[in-house]
């Protein structure tokens, strides 16, 4: 369903700038534990009282959204040339990691006795005999928060299926609506709740009225370019919290080990506590953007990184400044320069900074740690509402003068009004 024309693929948002050429073994002391360059003071484990403006949620909705659009299978320690490396997603924000090939590609996510519904086991996904999750993207699984996320999108849709049949629409007809009614919602939210929070209202309403500079595909030509892939979208890392409370009046615990997934959970997340929502008390926040990570980041679990020869690739920091290294990307310097921004004058990276840490270090300075700098707010911008243009089945590309139909709890609809509509849990 939805499947892209040939291969997926990356490429280049800005393709005529040279790759900087870190030293990996410099990158590696950089992101590791107790590493002994500058930037390793930068990136170790920080304290409490870095609590940003957005609540704790975002982020997480936020990697829903790359497992939407892309999957790079390749070795972090790299080996594979640039141009041949491949996207297992399809550059689009379709839903593909709810759906997968729908009904009839992928009959184990549904009901057997109502196929237009997805099947649900309470609060969790069907699993196989081994605990293994029955769910179109494996890494929705991976911790508590994409889980829970991940079901709440399930249960929209199981519930727009219930309001279209009470509606009239005919039974054949139910399950693509549904689908579609469900896509373009979190299309709009994308649009108008997530990117707004993220990069500011202003350059979500220039590349929404201007359209892009340096990311402009055409209908079914996107792709993903490596400095969104790479390094502006992995931003999110350095909004984890330290600690989560995921009850009312439960005890915090970190992200890692404590709610790693690939497994039955074993503890329940409350989303109104990590989304606001109307008629409950303010949510926790997420992390400032200062570049540093929490220490469950640092040292990442063995069911997430899988065995490693290096214990430096437990890091998150290691395999997100790798990622960059091996992609060839070039530094957030030379990107600031490109775009006719005043380059940071940080110098803790006398070569030039990795992309991905410069576009934290921007938020910090730039964004007073709360939304991405110019540079990465660019690149995911233009980025996120290019696929959606390039897209000919999007709301932008059919019905850009589109309005959600679902109702919403405020003046417009949002984020929580997909997931949490009745304002519980």
């Amino acid at each position: 369903m939805d499947r892209p024309t040939g291969g997926a693929r990356y490429g280049r948002m800005f393709p005529g700038l040279e790759p900087l050429g870190a030293d990996p073994q410099v990158l590696m002391r950089a992101g590791a534990d107790g590493g002994i360059c500058d930037a390793a003071a930068v990136l170790d484990p920080g304290s409490g009282g870095d609590d940003a403006d957005q609540a704790a949620g975002w982020p997480f909705f936020g990697q829903l959204l790359a497992h939407d659009t892309t999957a790079d299978r390749s070795p972090i320690a790299g080996g594979v040339e640039t141009g041949a490396l491949r996207n297992a997603r399809s550059p689009r924000l379709n839903l593909e990691m709810l759906y997968a090939d729908g009904p009839i590609g992928s009959p184990y996510l549904f009901d057997l006795h109502d196929p237009a519904k997805f099947l649900l086991a309470g609060d969790d996904v069907p699993r196989n005999p081994q605990g293994v999750a029955l769910i179109g993207d494996p890494r929705n699984d991976v911790h508590l928060f994409s889980l829970t996320l991940h079901v709440a999108l399930l249960r929209a849709h199981n519930r727009i299926v219930d309001w279209l049949r009470a509606s009239g629409i005919p039974e054949q007809e139910v399950f693509e609506r549904a689908r579609i009614t469900l896509t373009w919602h979190y299309q709009w939210v994308v649009v108008h709740d997530f990117l707004p929070r993220l990069v500011g209202r202003p350059l979500v309403d220039e590349v929404l009225t201007d359209g892009g500079t340096w990311f402009t595909p055409e209908p079914l030509q996107a792709f993903i370019p490596l400095e969104f892939a790479d390094a502006a979208y992995r931003y999110g890392h350095g909004q984890i919290r330290h600690t989560y409370r995921l009850v009312e009046g439960g005890p915090e615990v970190p992200l890692f080990p404590d709610l790693v997934g690939f497994g039955p959970p074993r503890q329940r997340l409350d989303l109104t506590q990590v989304f606001d929502v109307p008629g409950h008390p303010p949510a926790q926040r997420a992390k400032r953007l200062d570049g540093r990570l929490p220490a469950s980041l640092i040292g990442l679990p063995e069911q997430v990184t899988g065995a490693v020869d290096e214990t430096a690739y437990k890091s998150l920091a290691v395999r997100d400044l790798l990622r960059g290294g091996t992609t060839g990307l070039p530094s957030g310097e030379e990107v600031a320069k490109l775009l006719d921004v005043p380059p940071l004058a940080d110098g803790t990276w006398p070569g030039g900074t990795p992309l991905w840490f410069y576009i934290l270090k921007e938020s910090e300075y730039l964004g007073d740690g709360d939304r991405l700098g110019p540079v990465g707010g660019r690149i995911v911008a233009e980025v996120l509402i290019g696929l959606l243009r390039a897209d000919p089945a999007s709301y932008l590309s059919l019905e850009p003068g589109w309005q959600p139909t679902l109702p919403a709890a405020g003046e417009t609809f949002g984020l929580t009004d997909l997931l949490i509509p009745d304002g519980s849990r």
